[in-house]
């Protein structure tokens, strides 16, 4: 896979999650319906792309957050 998201997009991405993750399962803020689950499914995507360094959509927009690829 090639990467396509710099380091400030991948920490971001990181930081979002960290954030989603403590709403959902730290808090009561999200209940425990649809919001709880979309909350732990985008922190997934984040986290699991922010680790990869490859996003999917911005492959298909044509999208390069960084500087080397």
């Amino acid at each position: 896979m090639i990467t396509n998201m710099g380091k400030f997009d991948r920490g971001g991405r990181l930081a979002i999650a960290a954030v989603l993750l403590f709403l959902a399962l730290g808090t009561g803020v999200l209940g425990s319906g649809l919001l709880f689950w979309l909350a732990l499914v985008v922190a997934g995507v984040f986290t699991l792309t922010s680790f990869v360094g490859n996003c999917p959509l911005y492959s298909i927009i044509g999208l390069k957050t960084c500087r080397d690829c």
